[in-house]
């Protein structure tokens, strides 16, 4: 039985990864277009050409995290390694150097790219964590929630922050910088990521020992990974997802900024508190973290199968209908927002335990374990999400013709608000039919489990 304490600091890691992925996927585009000064068709191309390197980059280090071995165990030094490289490259892909347009450019990917390889070194280790904590399948399930809801939790918190933040920093100094406030703004949330990273690292363990592991080679891990039917499945329905959620997270700020609020950098709410985008990213964190808390039961009764279907099949339905929502309409916009991110939390920590289930499975078919391997699949998946979704966004704003701080054409604004529905409920519909086909229901998974109890090295 894992310990309060440990599932907590579990929870920590996420905590930290999840930060800077908000930061990252809510208002990175928007800060490469209205504070870095570049087009959104080139951060778009950006988007795409540097996280096809970092996707082929995943697997490379689950491999690697494989064959680790300290006295700390396979995974966890990457947490310990990797945090302060992880604040610091954070810090400067958010900072706009003096440069020419071009040079700004270079920069940018130097930079973004960076960024996403230090995010892999620390995030596949830590996700393939889940696999070696705990062999017992319910077990993983309550430490994948704590995982998400302390996700959700600082995802709020650092939304919350974030504008604030920017626009405090941005009027230090005497002269308004909004390039000074968004760089400042990521050396406050860079320092919380890289404690966090270093707490999860000193309260969790690593209890699972395959003996078999060491003489794995690239090779078999490889060829075991590309005959294991359900993860093709798992792979595609969380690619499906990610473009659910990254192309409405993405396009939030556009939506309220030149949809709603008709030009207005930040509309305010209760007295100034919040801005309508900020309050509405908050509301959804809140709602994920209802999702997460939903999860477990849900699917410990239901299945996680059937419970992903039906969360997802009603988010696809609900974004639909949200196209349909006039700027008046505000109090919808949040209901529905609401809704549709308790069916997005409900689903990530299913995909995250199902995971760990495939690396059982690859494990009971061939003899052979490759935990870090098979989770890097869940950090690839999550990246190709969220490059398809960014490099969407940015070229569908060059196609509709967005031009940044002005006043949009009618074509424009249509395209900012298909980003909030249509094109996410795409991503949701692909994700219910891929994962239809999963195979790995309740009743297998525990059997598995149980058999290959007998045959490993699992301290308490």
């Amino acid at each position: 039985m894992i310990k309060l304490r440990e599932k907590i600091a579990y929870g920590f890691g996420d905590m930290s990864s999840s930060m800077f992925w908000k930061i990252i996927g809510m208002y990175m585009l928007f800060f490469y277009t209205d504070v870095f000064g570049l087009s959104p068709v080139a951060v778009g191309t950006m988007f795409l050409l540097t996280r096809i390197w970092d996707t082929v980059n995943d697997p490379i280090m689950g491999m690697i995290a494989d064959r680790t071995h300290t006295r700390w165990g396979h995974f966890r030094p990457y947490l310990l390694w990797g945090a302060f490289p992880f604040a610091a490259i954070g810090i400067l892909a958010f900072t706009t150097p003096d440069l020419a347009p071009g040079w700004r450019l270079v920069y940018a990917y130097v930079t973004y790219t960076l960024l996403m390889m230090i995010y892999t070194m620390v995030n596949v280790p830590y996700a393939s964590m889940l696999g070696v904590m705990s062999s017992d399948p319910g077990e993983r399930n309550i430490l994948s929630s704590y995982r998400m809801f302390f996700a959700y939790l600082v995802s709020f918190i650092a939304i919350g922050l974030a504008e604030p933040l920017v626009n405090f920093f941005s009027d230090c100094g005497g002269v308004r910088s909004s390039a000074r406030g968004w760089q400042y703004m990521m050396v406050v949330i860079g320092v919380v990521c890289a404690v966090l990273f270093f707490l999860c690292f000193k309260w969790t363990r690593e209890r699972i020992t395959v003996q078999s592991a060491k003489k794995t080679t690239i090779g078999n891990d490889l060829k075991d990974l590309l005959v294991n039917r359900p993860w093709w499945i798992l792979l595609g329905a969380g690619v499906a997802a990610l473009l659910f959620n990254s192309i409405r997270d993405g396009a939030t700020i556009y939506y309220f900024k030149y949809y709603i609020q008709g030009g207005r950098s930040f509309g305010s709410l209760f007295g100034g508190l919040f801005t309508l985008s900020s309050f509405y990213l908050m509301l959804g964190q809140v709602s994920n973290m209802v999702g997460v808390v939903l999860a477990s039961p849900l699917s410990n009764r239901f299945g996680k199968k059937t419970t992903y279907i039906g969360a997802m099949a009603i988010a696809c339905v609900l974004s639909l209908v949200f196209h349909t929502f006039t700027p008046d309409q505000l109090f919808l916009i949040f209901v529905f927002q609401a809704l549709i991110s308790i069916c997005a939390g409900c689903i990530f920590p299913l995909l995250w335990s199902m995971y760990a289930d495939i690396a059982d499975y690859s494990e009971w078919r061939t003899g052979r374990r490759a935990t870090g391997l098979i989770f890097s699949s869940s950090s690839m998946s999550q990246k190709l999400g969220w490059t398809l979704g960014g490099a969407v966004t940015g070229w569908l704003l060059g196609y509709y013709g967005f031009q940044a701080n002005e006043v949009q054409s009618e074509e424009a604004v249509r395209g900012i608000r298909m980003m909030l529905s249509y094109l996410p409920a795409v991503g949701a519909f692909l994700s219910v039919i891929l994962i239809g086909f999963y195979p790995l229901n309740e009743r297998r998974v525990t059997a598995i489990s149980r058999t290959l109890r007998q045959g490993r090295k699992e301290s308490d």
